[in-house]
């Protein structure tokens, strides 16, 4: 299934159409500042902003490719493998939400959802003023001509903006609570936005700093040194181990959220915590209902005792094993003059699918 056309959905949460990820259709356009502001998936203050940046759109565009993409690459042993509804890659445009119930469900997967999302976002407009492809930002000014002398390096090259790129994100997605109604409502958007800002965190936290020497003969008398951002699969795995140790909150807000169970309520929330209202379902059997394919026909690993395995992802139903053959050009070489004679090879593999 190509990513682009799993992708050509608009998406939304039961708590509010106002809190909408609808922007991660724009994943499905190879041009999508062709189209226009107006005939893009975005909510109103989006295609605002959209209308007022519109050279930020490729790199919304690659920031919702990267979020989704690093979210798959996360979960893609998992009961959950944040795979696209089949009624998303079935209805028309914008008639059923991309990832389904998660997205509105307040469990540990619409935490991770929103944060990767959000710090997709965060990578891509950081890369993209980094690049130079924006006149509205570029490299981080407020590193340049600093340093230390004595320990023989300064601040140099072109570090990554991260700020602005957080600004941004922060911009484009985050919706205020005040402009909603209903407790629950309330709850879900402002987990949401903590998860949005947990995830924008993830990428800042992890920037790391890169320098270069100069000197006689490679002495390295001085460096250059200048910030970086990591990679994003990196970011993805920090992301997955917050996900792993989420912290589940009371489902009534007064001053500000809470942890759910009351004997751990003095323990403080950290801004770069996922959080999550409800338990998660098991995931383990189709549910048509709410969107869920269950794992059935999902191949496993026999040997594996990890989430991969065929014990844990078949959910003790059992697995069914067939003999897959592989044919390949093999042993090639090159024969003068001039072209290439390959054996042909065979190999025989078990492949193991759930019940």
């Amino acid at each position: 299934m190509q990513l682009t056309a799993c992708l050509r959905e608009t998406i939304f949460t039961g708590a509010s159409q106002k809190t909408s990820l609808g922007w991660l259709g724009i994943a499905s356009f190879g041009v999508p500042e062709k189209l226009g502001c107006a005939n893009l998936p975005l909510n109103s203050r989006q295609k605002e902003l959209c209308k007022r940046k519109p050279y930020l759109l490729p790199s919304i565009r690659e920031g919702a490719r990267l979020g989704i993409q690093e979210c798959r690459s996360q979960f893609r042993h998992e009961r959950w493998n944040c795979m696209i509804t089949a009624a998303a890659t079935t209805a028309p445009m914008g008639a059923s939400p991309l990832f389904g119930y998660e997205l509105s469900s307040g469990t540990k997967e619409t935490a991770f959802i929103y944060a990767v999302m959000a710090a997709g976002l965060v990578h891509s407009v950081t890369r993209s003023c980094s690049a130079g492809n924006m006149t509205e930002c570029s490299c981080d000014t407020t590193l340049q001509n600093g340093g230390s002398a004595s320990e023989g390096w300064h601040w140099g090259g072109c570090s990554d903006d991260v700020q602005y790129g957080m600004w941004f994100s922060r911009k484009f997605l985050d919706f205020p609570i005040r402009n909603t109604t209903g407790k629950e409502n309330k709850v879900l958007l402002a987990m949401n936005l903590h998860n949005n800002e947990a995830g924008r965190q993830a990428v800042a936290k992890l920037m790391s700093v890169d320098c270069r020497c100069h000197g006689v003969s490679g002495s390295c008398a001085v460096k250059t040194c200048w910030k970086t951002m990591s990679s994003f699969e990196k970011i993805g795995h920090l992301l997955k181990d917050k996900y792993e140790n989420s912290i589940q909150i009371s489902d009534k807000i007064k001053r500000k959220m809470r942890r759910r169970e009351k004997d751990q309520r003095k323990i403080p929330i950290h801004k770069d915590d996922l959080l999550y209202v409800n338990k998660s379902p098991n995931y383990c059997v189709e549910d048509k209902k709410l969107g869920i394919p269950g794992t059935q026909g999902r191949e496993c690993n026999r040997t594996s005792e990890g989430a991969d395995g065929c014990n844990l992802l078949c959910c003790g139903r059992g697995y069914n094993t067939h003999v897959v053959r592989h044919v390949e050009r093999c042993e090639c070489k090159f024969v003068w003059c001039c072209y290439v004679r390959c054996r042909r090879c065979e190999s025989m593999t078990d492949v193991h699918t759930c019940k």
